[in-house]
């Protein structure tokens, strides 16, 4: 019989070893059938437990219509889960003490401006990463989506015509231009792209061998996922899946928001690192302990979502982001984590810091209530919780969510206002700028009214009319989201200004056409 301090010192070694858990048992099986059940393209999973890879592994294929399997090193664009990298990577420059979280921007880009000359001087670095500058949600987005002729530092230039929203530093709204002002400041730093400082310093040094932060990079590698999304219905997200062009993706200058491709197996060398505070397994850091505290230590308070009852487990009672990530709590642990999307791909990046797991689910598709129900099943199942059909209530609510926003679009085509136009259409032609977007043209040729939004390649199409002076755009391109033009007239019939909208209520809010703010150019450039 072992003596009672003995006991006690085994009972304490005991209780400090991490419980071992294990992937659910049936998850292979589990994951195809609902890949199948909702017509998801591909799905890959990468889990850690205790510092080592428990799972990594894909489900169906690389491309609709091709046999090409996902496995384990398939890369995946994964949007905004790459903010956390960028972090990382100021993070890398935090330790070798070339810049500090608190210095101000233009400490390091003095060229650097905001809308207003006292916020130019207070901005910070860490400012830009925690989504408290005052501006609004997405604002300024249509800068790089869905795509641009603007370079990083044009656009960061333009950053300075952007009206802020709020005051500074007293909302949460979440933005990504002022990642591209991250990635840009790295640049003027460390006189590397953004592309090749994050390449050498966070993705080779943390081991994600296949991981590309450079688009032909990433179309040189086999190995890779096509990105696909439903277009054919009354919205975007209702009818079959199509394959779309993968090289029509999101301007490059908006990379540092979330540019990056990873597999599986770089999503858990990812996930290793930031469980273990920056230590490498191999030994080493890829940044100090003090870093890792600072990129999980919550800046801005966020707003909370009311959920419907079936999902009310899900509400947080608190959440906050930090430097690329957010921090909240589910079933009384503490969550870290951060979702990512781009057209035809999203990502689900989650940690318990407690249980020393994490996971993340990437999807070559934009199947939002399937990646939503794997997350609280996964969640669940390290939490010892019973089985709550998270999977099935995600998928339901998206779906009323679609059902809602095609009841909207009905509604809105059935009551329009039968008045109008008051100018025929050569009287709205011109060149319409504004200041941070650039120059809009509407045109009146033989198909009647055209707009070409002309920062964008691409961008173009038909206006109908509407009602009253106002009109909706018919894009070439059936992925880009529908607007409301509406033309402000003076009193001799002279149009004065341009503003705009997205036609669906549920569009992503990327599309900030309420934030332009069109007048008539004054030069014919």
């Amino acid at each position: 019989m072992k003596s009672a301090r003995l006991l006690a010192a085994s009972l304490m070694l005991a209780l400090s070893v991490p419980a071992w858990a294990e992937p659910p048992a049936d998850i292979g099986d589990s994951v195809e059938a609902l890949r199948q059940k909702i017509g998801a393209v591909g799905v890959s999973i990468a889990i850690v437990e205790d510092g080592r890879t428990t799972l990594a592994r894909g489900w169906g294929v690389r491309k609709l219509g091709e046999s090409a399997p996902v496995d384990a090193e398939t890369i995946f664009q994964t949007g905004s889960t790459g903010k956390a990298m960028t972090a990382a990577a100021l993070a890398v420059l935090v330790d070798q003490g070339k810049i500090a979280w608190d210095d101000p921007v233009i400490k390091h880009m003095p060229w650097f401006r905001m809308y207003d000359p006292w916020v130019t001087r207070e901005i910070t670095i860490r400012d830009l990463l925690v989504h408290r500058s005052g501006l609004g949600l997405g604002q300024g987005d249509l800068m790089f989506v869905p795509r641009t002729y603007l370079t990083r530092k044009q656009t960061v230039e333009r950053v300075a015509f952007l009206k802020p929203k709020t005051s500074f530093r007293s909302a949460y709204a979440y933005d990504n231009i002022l990642y591209a002002v991250a990635g840009q400041l790295i640049e003027e730093v460390t006189g590397q792209r953004w592309e090749d400082f994050i390449r050498e310093h966070v993705l080779r040094a943390g081991g994600m061998k296949n991981a590309t932060s450079d688009s032909e990079d990433r179309f040189r590698i086999p190995n890779r996922s096509w990105p696909h999304a439903r277009l054919s219905g009354a919205l975007r997200g209702l009818g079959p899946q199509q394959a779309l062009d993968e090289r029509d993706e999101l301007g490059r200058n908006g990379a540092p928001a979330g540019g990056l491709a990873l597999s599986a197996d770089d999503m858990a060398a990812w996930l290793k690192i930031q469980l273990a505070h920056g230590a490498l397994p191999g030994g080493g850091r890829l940044f100090s302990e003090e870093q890792a505290k600072q990129m999980w230590t919550p800046v801005t308070p966020m707003p909370i979502t009311e959920l419907p009852d079936s999902l009310k487990p899900a509400q947080p009672m608190q959440q906050a982001y930090a430097l690329g990530w957010q921090v909240q709590d589910y079933r009384g642990h503490r969550i870290i984590q951060h979702s990512g999307g781009v057209f035809g791909s999203i990502t689900r990046v989650v940690m318990i810091p407690d249980k020393n797991v994490g996971f993340a689910i990437m999807m070559n598709s934009e199947d939002s209530g399937m990646i939503l129900g794997l997350t609280y099943e996964l969640l669940d199942h390290y939490l010892d919780q019973p089985d709550y059909g998270w999977t099935t209530k995600w998928q339901d609510w998206f779906e009323a969510r679609l059902a809602g926003g095609v009841e909207f679009l009905k509604q809105a085509k059935a009551s329009p206002a039968k008045v109008g136009p008051s100018l025929k259409p050569a009287g709205y032609a011109g060149r319409y700028r504004d200041p941070w977007y650039g120059d809009v043209v509407i045109a009146d040729g033989a198909k009647g009214l055209t707009i070409d939004f002309t920062s964008t390649p691409r961008m173009a199409g038909r206006l109908k009319h509407w009602q009253y002076d106002s009109f909706v755009t018919e894009f070439d391109d059936p992925a880009i989201e529908p607007a409301y033009v509406t033309f402000a007239l003076d009193a001799d019939g002279k149009v004065t200004g341009v503003t705009m909208k997205p036609v669906s209520m549920i569009a992503d809010f990327s599309w900030d056409y309420q934030d332009l703010d069109l007048k008539p150019a004054e030069d014919k450039k």
